[in-house]
């Protein structure tokens, strides 16, 4: 009953409302995810409100509250349980089988920025050396190391599918890699990219 009570309230000041199924579904998929919403607290939590407030303006997430815009996502969203884990650090082997994530999404890098964002993580292996804010990435991706190098990318940067970034390379800020795009050089900020190798197709703005 407190779950639907939270849940009701959440939803008061939106301009639409779930079918009752729906909203019973959500408050039973909550029941298993108290643990992980609560371990948070010990690990990365404020990159990882960014990273709830992102998805939820990208799918519209019909709550309110950050809890349970947080159960919306991670019920409905194996990639967002990926970033979930990878934000919590090695207390995630205790937990992640409670809500199992994307088993073909890799996420190796050391630091990256709140808002990331993943639209179909199938098949993607992101293992950069640095990643800024809002970073987006799509599917059969891969970011990883030539060698011992492995690249450094900036704030508000798209990589679409299938493309890849490989080596010491420095991709900066605002720049967007097209689809199968292979980049193995340096791109300047507002750049936006695509080929094999990659070439600047323009500069925004």
């Amino acid at each position: 009953r407190q779950y639907i009570t939270i849940a009701v309230k959440s939803m008061k000041s939106n301009k639409f409302s779930l079918p009752i199924y729906k909203l019973l579904h959500y408050v039973l998929s909550a029941i298993r995810l108290i643990p992980i919403y609560l371990t948070m607290y010990i690990g990365g939590w404020r990159l990882f409100n960014q990273d709830i407030e992102r998805w939820s303006e990208w799918k519209s997430c019909p709550f309110n509250s950050r809890f349970w815009k947080f159960v919306f996502l991670m019920t409905e969203f194996k990639e967002f349980r990926n970033i979930c884990y990878y934000r919590m650090g090695k207390l995630q082997y205790f937990l992640r089988w409670m809500c199992p994530a994307l088993d073909s999404l890799y996420i190796r890098t050391k630091g990256i920025g709140g808002g990331l964002l993943i639209q179909h993580g199938f098949a993607s292996i992101i293992q950069a050396e640095h990643i800024g804010e809002n970073f987006k990435v799509f599917q059969q991706v891969t970011i990883g190391y030539n060698g011992d190098e492995r690249p450094w990318i900036g704030d508000n940067v798209e990589i679409c599918c299938g493309a890849k970034v490989i080596g010491g390379v420095r991709v900066g800020n605002n720049v967007v890699v097209g689809a199968q795009a292979l980049v193995i050089k340096d791109v300047p900020d507002n750049a936006v990219v695509g080929g094999v190798p990659a070439k600047i197709l323009k500069i925004k703005g």
